[in-house]
């Protein structure tokens, strides 16, 4: 699906899952190699979660259940392809990961890992999506 990179706004997820412990997925960013959630620019006829949920597969090789309801938005200064810096809000859905695929279209461009709240809220730069990390609760 094609994305429409007009306008401030893109979706991300934040994936989770519970195993002994809650859990939340980082993905490596292309260039930098900087953790960060899946995120991406609204797609035509997709809503917010589910542009988020299909950035979540693309970038990361995952699928569940995406909320409809934001958990939080953070700023983002994102880099263009022609070097210049576009500010943005990214708005956040919490996905309960019930599939990891073992390809996926971004599976040679990118890591995935599991982290603790705390660990996710240390790894990723950006203080306002450190703070929605650790508040996160998903009333498991």
């Amino acid at each position: 699906m094609k994305p429409e990179k007009s306008g401030t706004v893109q979706y991300g997820v934040l994936p989770w899952r519970h195993t002994q412990r809650l859990e939340v997925m980082l993905i490596t960013s292309r260039e930098t190699a900087r953790w960060v959630i899946p995120k991406g620019w609204p797609m035509k006829d997709l809503s917010g979660p589910l542009t988020a949920a299909q950035e979540a597969f693309e970038e990361a090789g995952i699928a569940g259940d995406v909320d409809t309801q934001a958990i939080g938005a953070y700023p983002y200064l994102k880099r263009l392809k022609d070097g210049s810096m576009r500010p943005l809000t990214v708005e956040v859905f919490a996905l309960r990961v019930d599939r990891e695929h073992a390809e996926w279209p971004e599976v040679h461009e990118r890591q995935r890992r599991w982290f603790s709240l705390a660990e996710a809220a240390e790894a990723v730069d950006e203080a306002e999506l450190a703070d929605i990390i650790r508040a996160f609760d998903p009333k498991v």
